[in-house]
């Protein structure tokens, strides 16, 4: 079971991938664990030696009453310091942005985010894109009825 983030293949070139945990309260984790998660619109940014999640959703969990949080308030993403310098150095280039990708739980039960180094698809990247798509489904489709 996981979160996607189903606009970040179609809106980014992924160049390269981070598995990072999150710091999460036990109400948003039981939220998670039922499916209440949005990652679409979500981004992230290194602020102070930090790395920063906005925007994604958390949806209330039922039972929790009062120990509800804002569902869309700012998470942080749990790095190495190693990693976060990475990760800055990288951002600072012309056009690259941090996108969630994905929100799992491991084997070992912790809330996981895959965090990706994006560049912004230009309109034409996308149109090419949908047109190898395309004609990769049209192949499929020839070579089913050659066999049937």
């Amino acid at each position: 079971m996981g979160i996607k983030n189903s606009k970040a293949y179609r809106d980014f070139i992924i160049l390269k991938t981070w598995e990072s945990g999150i710091e999460l309260k036990g109400s948003e984790v039981k939220s998670i664990r039922e499916g209440n998660a949005n990652l679409n619109d979500s981004f992230a940014r290194v602020e102070n030696n930090q790395v920063l999640l906005y925007n994604m959703h958390i949806s209330p969990y039922a039972q929790a009453s009062y120990l509800n949080e804002d569902p869309i308030r700012i998470r942080r993403l749990l790095l190495h310091k190693e990693q976060i310098r990475k990760i800055a150095d990288s951002v600072l280039q012309r056009g690259f942005v941090l996108i969630p990708l994905r929100l799992y739980f491991n084997a070992r039960g912790f809330v996981k985010i895959e965090l990706a180094l994006g560049k912004g698809k230009r309109f034409f990247d996308k149109r090419r894109d949908i047109k190898r798509r395309q004609e990769e489904r049209d192949l499929r489709r020839v070579i089913r009825r050659k066999r049937g």
